[in-house]
């Protein structure tokens, strides 16, 4: 009998064990499923180490901008900056391959990130953040990968995501009708920028705390480049200014203790890279292409993310948020 069409099978980690043992040349002592997320995560343990193996789905992520991925990281290694890095198999090959029931799927085995993210963090954790993302911004302003990745520009955070999702508005005009309106204003702010002067490269556009480790020594080491593509490198400021506003919005932190924290990443930043005081005031327009461009990414990807909580109210409470960081710091 054939097999039924499947969208998206889950590969057993048992499997998955014997595979990474002889790919790698590895004794594992165990491999075990951690999350079903943007792609499938294992965390690989052996004698004195640990790994993660990630498998990626085709519907998120051509073969060609995988290996996008990893050339990127392999010139982020190279070039000294502290991430999470590609291993290389027995036969020199830092890609697998799966023939899974979907069809093929690819994954790629990490170095994994010692440590733990911090959610509240100290300024000499705030002044690491900024040396190490400048390090990386001085290797990414300075490369063109051979591979594509997605570009971050108006038309893909805020134009076409604005389409893609209206289905979900149906029955939430108000809501939508906000959207597009805040969605216009921005477009016409960001074009009247002289972005000459701005630093562009390739961004990671997800520099949240959830994305980093720190150690028991304090070291940093920077995981999770899904998004990585090419745009404005205020977009990684941006993106790392969110983690302060959502903790202003659940009362975590004051407004001026938040300012005060994001201002010591920004001077450590700045010690190795230059940022033009232009490139943040555009960081709140950057925000709203960043909420709007994952709202995008959730609709689209509901069927093979399992988001459940993609509905009415996650929507709703969604652009309340977008509507208060907008009130709090864009000017029109």
């Amino acid at each position: 009998m054939a097999h039924f069409p499947t969208q998206y099978s889950t590969l057993s980690a048992i499997a998955l064990k014997g595979y990474i043992e002889d790919a790698y040349g590895l004794q594992l002592i165990s491999c075990k499923y951690l999350l079903r997320g943007v792609s499938d995560t294992y965390i690989i343990e052996v004698a004195d180490t640990k790994y993660v193996l990630k498998i990626y789905r085709e519907q998120h992520r051509s073969y060609e901008e995988i290996q996008g991925e990893v050339e990127l990281l392999n010139l982020l290694k190279d070039g000294g900056a502290s991430v999470a890095y590609p291993i290389k198999d027995l036969r020199d090959q830092q890609l697998q391959q799966f023939n899974a029931a979907e069809g093929t799927r690819y994954g790629i085995l990490f170095s994994y990130a010692e440590g733990a993210p911090v959610m509240d963090l100290s300024d000499e954790q705030l002044k690491t953040v900024g040396r190490e993302m400048a390090k990386i911004h001085n290797i990414t302003s300075a490369v063109q990968l051979n591979h594509p990745r997605r570009e971050y520009t108006i038309e893909t955070t805020l134009t076409a995501p604005l389409k893609s999702f209206a289905p979900a508005f149906k029955d939430l005009p108000d809501e939508y009708a906000y959207l597009k309106d805040i969605a216009d204003k921005v477009a016409r702010k960001l074009t009247s920028f002289d972005t000459s002067n701005f630093s562009y490269g390739y961004c990671q556009y997800d520099f949240l705390p959830k994305n980093f480790h720190f150690d028991a020594r304090g070291n940093l080491t920077f995981f999770d480049f899904d998004f990585a593509g090419k745009g404005l490198l205020a977009n990684d400021l941006m993106s790392f200014f969110v983690h302060f506003f959502v903790h202003v919005y659940t009362g975590k932190l004051t407004d001026a203790e938040a300012e005060r924290m994001f201002a010591v990443f920004i001077a450590t930043y700045r010690e190795g890279r230059p940022v033009a005081d232009e490139e943040l005031k555009a960081i709140p327009y950057l925000g709203v292409g960043f909420w709007i461009f994952y709202l995008g990414f959730q609709y689209e990807h509901f069927d093979d993310w399992s988001n459940l909580f993609f509905g009415p109210k996650f929507i709703k409470d969604r652009v309340t948020l977008i509507k208060a960081w907008a009130y709090k710091y864009c000017e029109f």
